[in-house]
Parts: structure tokens; sequence; C-alpha cells
């Protein structure tokens, strides 16, 4: 969950679509993410317009950043719940389409596939890579 979802106080509605989805939270904290892991998580956007923007926005405040598990491909059940980038966009019942309004503060991260999971729980809680 991204700064914004946390200063909005969504932390327990979020968790609870997760886990009403069946998903169970495995590793969670609140963090203020530096800019060294930030950079990291995101890499491949490195040189594009919105980069620098992106790396403050996520550094601002705390995040709470977690692993959730489910059955297999939990990284689109996650994408299902969340909905599309662009909140205008996200369908509704979607975490972004009834919640977020805004393309960069849109409240949720979640990893487009099992590699990028693999890479991003590594970055986050390394302890469980």
């Amino acid at each position: 969950m991204k700064p914004d979802g946390v200063e909005r106080r969504l932390i327990g509605e979020i968790v609870g679509r997760l886990e009403a989805k069946g998903l169970h939270v495995v590793a969670a904290e609140f963090r203020t993410i530096d800019a060294v892991t930030a950079e990291r998580h995101y890499a491949e956007h490195a040189g594009q317009s919105f980069y620098i923007g992106l790396v403050a926005f996520i550094t601002r405040g705390p995040s709470f950043v977690m692993v959730v598990e489910g059955p297999t491909e939990t990284w689109k059940v996650v994408r299902g719940l969340i909905g599309a980038t662009n909140p205008l966009e996200a369908a509704p019942g979607t975490i972004r389409g009834d919640l977020a309004s805004d393309l960069r503060e849109n409240l949720v991260h979640g990893s487009d596939s099992s590699e990028s999971a693999a890479r991003e729980i590594a970055n986050f809680f390394p302890s469980l890579a």
C-alpha cells in the first residue's frame, strides 16, 4: 500500500478485500521506503519522464508493505482486485475503481508477474527470498 493509502487510512479496507478473496498476509510492516529501495523497485521506469516523481511519491511517507499468498498465481488474483493502473479506467468493485482517483496516487502496487513478485519480495523482505 502506497503512502496515499496509508494517509487516507485505507489499510483495513484494502487488506480486508485481499483476505475476503481468500488471500493470506504472510509478511507486513509499515516502512518509509528509502530512495535506494525505491529506485531498485522502479528500475524498469528509470529514464521515463515520470520516474523522479514516482520515486519522490513512494518515499514521501510510510507505506504498508506486505506479501500475500493464496492459491496458484496469486499475483493475478491481486492484480484483478487492484484494477487498472489508471483509476479512471479501473472497474467498479476493484480497489482503484472504488477508492482511487489519481493516476500517480493510485493507492496500491501489485506485482505483474511471478518473476516480478519474486524480485519485489526480495527487495522488501529479503529474509523471505
